[in-house]
């Protein structure tokens, strides 16, 4: 990863903690697709797992086979430091080992993403949120919000891979409210490294085929099914960005897709007040 250099403002970068755009580069991995059970085109070489069922649902025997067949194959891949397509409750995302430094310089070369972007952290649990960040908002706040369609930016610890995001001492948190997504983060047992699948610049995707041209750069893409109503634009906006490192204040910095409830629990519930500057 290239030396880190500043941003134009740390809550710039943090703003972009979720990356939903950025421009093509190509990346040096070369990608095979597990094949679906049904006939469908996949590009050469590359590797596609269908989840059964809905996808954001665990699947039921007998199809718990499949789905355990796909949080295996997807700890393995990265595990060995790979990057990995994955359906969440708000878009498809890119996943790699946020403790991984090649894994993360792969992710930003396939999307042809600035460096100077952070990127979000996908975990299991509420309880390894404390492991990662440093807390400053009841637990109650947490458990209120997460899982769910938001990121929460906190002071990051120590724990944290120092070539993650080395420009700022914040980290956005996520626990997609999926439950493919919370299977594998604690299957994987450490902190991935989430960002949206697609090139920089180019809309956010729904569902896998619209980043098949990412397909040949990845190890291994999940397919969840379609997420949302693809023809509605709300369903693009991603998590809704919420500033919590400041006592007793919060900023939202993208108002993303939950919006009103969010900022319904820091308000009404916990009292919280809106920063100068918040999106509001």
């Amino acid at each position: 990863m290239s030396p880190a250099r500043p941003c134009k403002g740390l809550r710039a970068a943090v703003a972009a903690s979720v990356g939903l755009s950025e421009g093509p580069t190509g990346s040096a991995r070369s990608g095979r697709l597990l094949r679906p059970p049904s006939p469908a085109p996949a590009a050469p070489g590359a590797r596609l797992l269908r989840l059964p069922g809905s996808g954001a649902v665990r699947a039921a025997s007998p199809e718990r086979v499949g789905w355990t067949e796909a949080l295996r194959a997807a700890v393995a891949e990265l595990r060995a430091g790979a990057v990995v397509a994955v359906p969440t409750d708000t878009l498809y995302g890119l996943a790699c080992s946020a403790s991984c430094s090649a894994a993360l310089d792969a992710v930003y070369r396939l999307k042809g993403r600035s460096e100077a972007k952070p990127l979000a952290v996908c975990l299991g649990r509420v309880a390894d949120v404390y492991r990662y960040c440093h807390v400053r908002v009841p637990e109650g706040l947490l458990k209120d919000l997460l899982p769910g369609p938001v990121t929460l930016v906190m002071e990051r610890s120590e724990e944290l891979n120092k070539d993650l995001n080395p420009f700022t001492p914040l980290v956005g948190i996520r626990i997609p409210d999926h439950t493919f997504m919370q299977d594998l983060a604690q299957m994987f047992g450490g902190p991935l490294a989430l960002t949206s699948a697609n090139l920089s610049s180019q809309a956010s995707s729904l569902n896998v085929e619209e980043f098949q041209d990412l397909w040949p750069e990845l190890s291994l893409v999940i397919d969840g099914g379609p997420i949302g109503n693809g023809q509605s634009p709300e369903c693009r906006l991603g998590s809704t960005v919420i500033d919590l490192s400041v006592p007793g204040k919060f900023d939202i910095i993208r108002p993303g897709c939950a919006l009103e409830s969010s900022t319904a629990v820091l308000q009404q519930k916990y009292g919280l007040l809106p920063s100068h500057g918040s999106c509001l």
